[in-house]
Order: structure tokens, then sequence, then C-alpha cells
């Protein structure tokens, strides 16, 4: 890798382009070595899940969800998913808001019954092809949602299921894959504002036992990683590791008007975000957020160098 980054115009991928794939664009390399389970066992949800439910207002929260590979790697990110999942308990439904689905002009929820498990990527090993998470669908609490957002137009989407920045963090979180789920599409084409906005619309389903996630991450910047190298506390670069530094000090000083700036929050941001579906789910959850509700850095550190992995927790 350079020592230092290329023009911030080579990293400004076509919008086009990340749609007509599904939002994902797979960086490929060295995965044999990254296998450390078998498919039975990586597919294998537990059994029963005894955690008590929910009591009281769900939180919100944000997960760095990082490589496909995660749902197959065992590490200590992987180990904070799952306790994180203990201690919160059981909702009654998630929404999820991912990186991984936008559209253009409009927002979409999905209302599936059955939402099949989307394998939105490529290049990767059969293990991870093989792998379902067979959660319900939760149609009465997107419908819920939709009109939350009114006078907003919202199209109910009967067949997009759960992609690879919902079902990979939630076999952590749920692996009996329980808790009924539907998703929230991101209109690529709106300013980051118009992203917070609709968290605050979705933050009253709080109070009715939806938890709300984001899911992307906060630097995503996948022509820059660095194949091999291994997790990390800290960035390997100077720009991604200020960047999320930036992020983690405007969050706690409550600082919003600072994160919907995002291209001015540092001098590399448009090198943490070339491209903002990673950053805009981190927004849903901060636009949920109640006055008074301080955000709780569940999970800090990096993979493959330059993509950060931050995960935090508000309520």
């Amino acid at each position: 890798m350079p020592s230092t980054p290329p023009t911030t115009a080579s990293y400004r991928w076509s919008r086009r382009r990340i749609i007509a794939s599904g939002g994902a664009i797979a960086a490929v390399g060295g995965l044999a070595d990254w296998l450390r389970f078998s498919q039975a066992e990586a597919a294998q949800p537990e059994a029963a899940d005894e955690r008590p439910r929910m009591k009281g207002r769900a939180p919100a929260l944000f997960i760095g969800h990082g490589s496909p590979m995660n749902a197959l790697n065992e590490s200590k990110f992987t180990a904070a998913l799952r306790q994180w999942g203990r201690d919160l308990g059981l909702p009654r439904a998630i929404l999820m808001v991912s990186a991984h689905w936008l559209t253009e002009r409009e927002i979409r929820v999905s209302v599936a019954d059955k939402p099949e498990t989307i394998h939105d990527f490529g290049g990767f090993p059969p293990e991870l092809y093989a792998m379902r998470y067979p959660a319900p669908g939760a149609a009465s609490d997107a419908r819920a949602a939709a009109m939350k957002l009114a006078p907003r137009a919202v199209v109910l989407d009967e067949k997009y299921g759960l992609d690879h920045g919902a079902w990979t963090v939630l076999k952590y979180l749920y692996p009996a894959a329980n808790v009924p789920v539907f998703q929230l599409s991101i209109d690529i084409t709106r300013p980051a504002a118009f992203h917070h906005a609709l968290g605050r619309a979705i933050a009253p389903l709080r109070d009715a036992g939806v938890l709300v996630i984001g899911s992307g991450n906060v630097v995503h910047n996948l022509r820059a990683t660095m194949r091999g190298a291994a997790d990390s506390a800290e960035g390997l670069t100077p720009w991604a590791a200020e960047f999320d530094t930036r992020v983690r000090l405007a969050v706690d000083a409550g600082d919003t008007a600072a994160l919907l700036a995002y291209e001015k929050l540092s001098a590399g941001a448009l090198t943490a975000v070339p491209f903002p579906d990673h950053y805009f789910p981190m927004l849903y959850a901060l636009g949920a957020a109640q006055a008074g509700e301080k955000a709780r850095h569940v999970y800090a550190g990096f993979q493959s160098g330059t993509l950060s992995m931050r995960c935090m927790q508000w309520g």
C-alpha cells in the first residue's frame, strides 16, 4: 500500500455501481487463511434462547459490520457482539438500516413474512453462501415505521430479505434467529441531514420495544484496506485513525452538526468516507437517540488496517 492515500477523486465510486451490486463491493484476499469454522458450525444457530425480554424503551445501536467474513471468523469483535446480545436481552422486533440496501429517490421498508438471507457479495468461500439466518419478518412493525415517516412516501417491499449488513451481525447478537426483523432502505441521493431526520421520525418505535440498528462502518474505504493486517486498536493510517477519533469525540460531545458535516470532520474525511453508504446508518441510530441518552462505545478497533469496527449504543 502507498504511504499516502491517492487523491480523493480516485475513491469516488459510482452510485449506480454501488446500487447495482446491492450496495456490496467485496475486497477479497487471503480468504482461505480466515476460515476457522466448518460449514456446519458456522451455519447452525443456537437451539434455544432463554435470555430475558427487554423491558421499557429499546436502545438504538450502531454496528460496524466490516467484511462478510466476520460471519465465519471468531474474533474479539464477534465475541463482543455475542456478549452485547446477551446484555441487551430480546427486543420485540428489530428495525435494521443497512449500508447494503440503497435506493434512489425513494424509501422502502421490507414487509416479507419470511425474509430470505441475501448473499450480496462475490468471490467468497462456499461456507459463507451456505449460511442462513431464518429470522421471521415484522410486517406490522414495518408498516408502523412507514407511518412514522409520513408525509414522506414509503414503498412497502414484499421481496427484500436480510442483506449481509444485517444477518452477519444478527447471527451473533441473536444466534437463535428468533427476533422478527425488517429493514429500511437508504435513499442514497439524500444528504446527511435527511437520514438523521428519518432516525428522529422512527425513534418512537423504541418505546414499543423495537430495537433500532444502523449497520455500516464509521471509516469504510475498501480500496485502501490492507490485506492480511491483524485486528488493531487503532487505524494503521493517520487519516483512518483521525476520522474515527473525530467521530467518537463528536458523538460524546453531542455535536450532531459536526457529524452531519462529516466531510469537514477531519483533513482526510473524504478518504475515510469516499462514499457515504456505510456512514449514513450511524445517523439513523443517532437520530433515534433520545435527549439525555449518552452513547456507550461497546466496541472500538480496526480490521484490515483501515476499516473502523466501532459499535455504539444509546439508551
